[in-house]
Order: structure tokens, then sequence, then C-alpha cells
């Protein structure tokens, strides 16, 4: 038999039905009791797959939460920095934000961990490495798609530029890239990692009115986190090195 609340897509109703039926029973519920129960269930399965869409939609390449922040290893990153962070207010305000540090220590995982809350909490996003920024942007100019690319990364709100400073921009990147922050006003941030202080963003930006106004536009309103400490990749070396010194004596 065809089941009503299947065909009129309330997926999540249909679902919880026959467990909410028998406990309907048992607990001796009245309509509305039952009524609001499965009206719950199916809130919670269209938050859910809203959810799970806009992390596929986000494509971050790895799933990372800040709950697991190793506040072990020692890193310049307080607590108090993670709970800002967390609190999303930043993306509220609509101010970017800017993780900077060497190599190793945590920038992307953070910047997709705090893309993919950003998602937990119902916001769209979107993660790119600058890499996969340029060679979208040259494959648009060349088919003439730039403006309806540019809408794509108007959209999100939360947009992550990974590695910036990995190769210098022409003036013409750099002027796209002016063009992308001036379009995303409101409560929209970006996000990027990088190895460059803003400071010194004058190295990878072609032209320097350009360079100037993509700085001023940061400089004033981005929450910047310094990160200092080890690279993960040396301590995960160097436990690697204890383990197969261990192996080898036993």
């Amino acid at each position: 038999p065809h089941n009503p609340m299947a065909q009129l897509k309330l997926l999540g109703m249909a679902a919880a039905f026959d467990r909410a039926a028998k406990d309907a029973t048992e607990l001796q519920w009245s309509g509305t009791e039952l009524f609001n129960v499965l009206l719950q269930a199916e809130a919670d399965y269209r938050s859910e797959r809203k959810v799970k869409g806009l992390i596929k939609a986000a494509r971050f390449p790895l799933k990372s939460r800040l709950e697991d922040y190793d506040f072990a290893a020692k890193r310049s990153l307080t607590k108090t920095d993670i709970k800002d962070l967390a609190s999303l207010e930043w993306l509220r305000q609509g101010r970017p934000v800017l993780l900077v540090g060497q190599t190793g220590v945590g920038k992307s995982f953070l910047a997709r961990a705090i893309g993919m809350h950003a998602c937990l909490a119902g916001h769209s996003a979107l993660f790119w490495s600058v890499t996969q920024w340029l060679e979208e942007l040259a494959l648009a100019r060349s088919a003439g798609t730039y403006l309806q690319w540019r809408e794509k990364l108007t959209r999100p709100s939360v947009l992550v530029l990974d590695n910036f400073g990995s190769r210098k921009l022409t003036s013409m990147e750099a002027q796209d890239l002016c063009e992308i922050l001036d379009a995303r006003t409101g409560e929209k941030s970006t996000v990027f990692t990088t190895q460059l202080p803003l400071s010194h963003w004058s190295e990878v930006l072609g032209d320097p009115v350009i360079s100037d106004a993509i700085r001023d536009r940061l400089d004033h309103i981005a929450m910047k986190f310094e990160i200092k400490g080890e690279s993960y990749r040396a301590v995960l070396a160097r436990q690697l090195g204890k383990r197969t010194n261990t192996e080898e004596r036993s």
C-alpha cells in the first residue's frame, strides 16, 4: 500500500511513524503529542539532509572538526581562539579570517574545521586551494563564463582559499580576487590560509595598486591568527622514528 506520508515527501515522518505509533499506544499519548513527535522527526530529517548537502557542496578534501583540534600540540592558538571561531560571530559580522603560519602547523585543518562547523550550523561553504581557484578562473575566462563563475564564489557564506601565496598572481588575477572580496558583503566571510603575513602580500599580488586595495579590505576588519609551533609532520616523523627504533631493539 502507498504510504501517504511518503507520497507527500514527509520521509522523516514516515520513517518514524511505526516507532512513534507504538510509543503512543504504550505511553497513552494524545493525538497532539503523537503529531508533535512526528513533526519533530520530519524537522530533524530535513535538517540532517540539508547539512549533508551543504557539506557535499563545500568540496572539503578531508573532513575536520573543531572538537578534534589538538591542544596537546604546542601551538600558539588558545582555547579562547577556538571558542571565538566556533561562535561563528565573525561570520555574522562578515569578517574575513586569516590563518597565517608555516607549513604543517594545521592551517588547512583549521580552515576545513571552521568551514565544516559553519555547514553544521546551516551555512553554505566552499573550499578551494588557490591552485584550484586559479585553474577554474582560467577556464572561466577562456569559456566566457567569468561572471557566472564569480557568482558561484559570491554565494557561499564561507569561502576558503587554502594556501594563498603559493604562487604569484598576475594583475588580472589580483583584480579578480579584489572583485570577489567586494562582492562578498553582508553575512559572508572569506577564509585564507597562508604562510605570508598580510604585510607581505604585495610580494604575490601582481599590481601594487590592487595589492593595496586588497590589503585595505582585509587589514582593518579581518580576524588574524598567527599560528606558531612545530610542524605536525615533524612531530609525526619523530614519533615514527621512535617506533622504528623501539621495534629494531625488540
